[in-house]
């Protein structure tokens, strides 16, 4: 698995989805969920999720813990609480989770960065390093516990008196440590309601679960070796190899997270709750601010309700909104990881998203739309190669790597020693993502398989599992998004 950033590894190996372990342990839970009441169901999701997330290593669930309590506890102050007091437990979620968010994860760099810059002036202090755990899926829950007490505040909903129902909303395991990051208004209704076994949910997670597997094993882990291969030599290689790994990189980053989300979701309905969409073919998509409409939806979503908008959002005229935008990517390049790569990977999206607003404003919204079918797969492929450039950075260890990285590219280094075998095989994995990918989009929805005649249905859950058996490789490859 690329490594984009020094973390420290947990006690014991994780339980991964795609994992023998998660499979066995899923089994027993399921076994054991539809023969209880919906109050036992969710206190055993709960004990669930807790031994899930402390098989990583037990002192996370502390943390977990934490948190629970700390959103609990502000928003029945918040509900209770006179304006200025309701502020003042707002301020305290919003510190509480950020401080902790920050000290696990940003404080090394924080005081790494800050000592290089006295380096840079003859000082050569000894920085204080703490090189903790990084806990898995801190980013993610901090942000969903901390949108719960935000909208208690706004009045978008009333806080839940249910302890166990709170507990539930931020250790629930299928979507814990790498999202979708939900909203609790969609979350509570469907813990509080009763769950039963539904032949549709069972099909619909099975089919999602498959998917997942598919993307994550056949696609994602397949091209990883190549990637990583490429990335030691990016220094000396040729332009070509280097353009064939950003390809590859762009198809193992997507079919790893997007196949997370759909095993996520896949696994909730085996349990009878909803999650939100994550992915919506986001390279397919025809300019770069629809991409982030469709990339990572849960987190695009978050950014906007409760930075963008309280920014200014686009109320505050053209300039604003540009910059608005920056700092907005730049704060969710911050979030994905304590890096500089990441801040760059985040401020060039922020610039992209600023510019095509600029177009737009320009040239009008209606003569955007107005486009022939020629011209938007011109769109779709330019935008894909936009954001392909931007994952180098992502990928990218450090800054140089990165800017070796463009370089070698920008300057043709190597020539044209075109390898064939190479460029088919990159051929090969976008064609089995064009196949998953294409249906669903036309028909706008992640099972439109499910709709076909049972035999063509069959035949491709088939060739999906075979070839998800025969290219898969050997060792298990964690989740990209875990270390985030």
């Amino acid at each position: 698995m690329p490594s984009t950033n020094a973390i420290a590894r947990p006690e014991r190996n994780a339980v991964l989805f795609n994992s023998p372990e998660f499979a066995i342990f899923l089994v027993v839970v399921l076994a054991a969920y539809y023969a209880l009441s919906s109050r036992a169901q969710n206190v055993l999701l709960v004990v669930a999720s807790y031994f899930f997330y402390g098989w990583w290593d037990w002192r996370f669930c502390l943390l977990l813990a934490f948190s629970t309590v700390l959103d609990f506890t502000c928003a029945l102050k918040i509900e209770g609480s006179l304006e200025q007091q309701r502020k003042w437990w707002l301020w305290l979620s919003v510190c509480g989770n950020l401080g902790v968010l920050g000290f696990f994860k940003y404080y090394d760099f924080f005081v790494t960065s800050a000592f290089q810059a006295l380096s840079f002036w003859g000082l050569e202090p000894n920085p204080p390093l703490l090189k903790v755990i990084l806990p898995v899926g801190i980013s993610f829950y901090t942000f969903q516990t901390m949108a719960y007490t935000i909208d208690v505040y706004r009045r978008k909903m009333v806080p839940t008196r249910d302890f166990i129902l709170m507990a539930l909303y931020v250790s629930y395991f299928p979507q814990l440590v790498a999202g979708p990051i939900e909203r609790a208004q969609h979350m509570f209704k469907q813990f509080a309601r009763a769950r039963h076994v539904e032949e549709r949910r069972l099909l619909t997670g099975g089919f999602l679960i498959l998917l997942g597997l598919f993307k994550k094993l056949a696609i994602a882990d397949a091209v990883a070796p190549r990637v990583n291969e490429i990335y030691l030599v990016s220094g000396e290689a040729s332009w070509l190899t280097l353009l064939e790994g950003a390809w590859l990189f762009s198809l193992q980053i997507y079919g790893d997270f997007s196949g997370y989300s759909d095993i996520a979701r896949g696994v909730s309905r085996l349990l009878g709750i909803e999650l939100m969409v994550n992915f919506r073919q986001p390279y397919l998509s025809q300019s770069i601010t629809e991409f982030w409409r469709r990339w990572h939806i849960s987190l695009s979503t978050w950014l906007r309700d409760y930075l963008y908008i309280p920014l200014g959002g686009n109320r505050l005229g053209p300039v604003r909104t540009y910059v608005n935008l920056i700092i907005t990517m730049l704060l969710g390049g911050l979030w994905h990881g304590a890096n500089w790569t990441f801040l760059l990977w985040g401020m060039f999206n922020g610039c992209y998203l600023a510019l095509h607003k600029l177009l737009l404003n320009r040239r009008g919204q209606a003569r955007a739309n107005a486009r022939s079918w020629i011209w938007s797969l011109v769109c779709i492929v330019a935008t894909f190669h936009l954001v392909m450039l931007t994952w180098i950075l992502f990928r990218s260890p450090t800054i140089e790597v990165a800017t070796d990285y463009l370089t070698g590219i920008v300057t043709l280094r190597g020539g044209l020693e075109f390898q064939r075998f190479r460029w088919l095989s990159v051929a090969f994995y976008v064609a089995l993502l064009l196949a998953v990918e294409v249906p669903q989009y036309v028909r706008g929805s992640e099972l439109a398989p499910l709709a076909w005649p049972w035999m063509i249905r069959g035949a491709a859950a088939f060739v999906m599992l075979l070839l998800t058996i025969v290219l898969r490789p050997d060792a298990e490859t964690p989740f990209i998004y875990f270390q985030f």
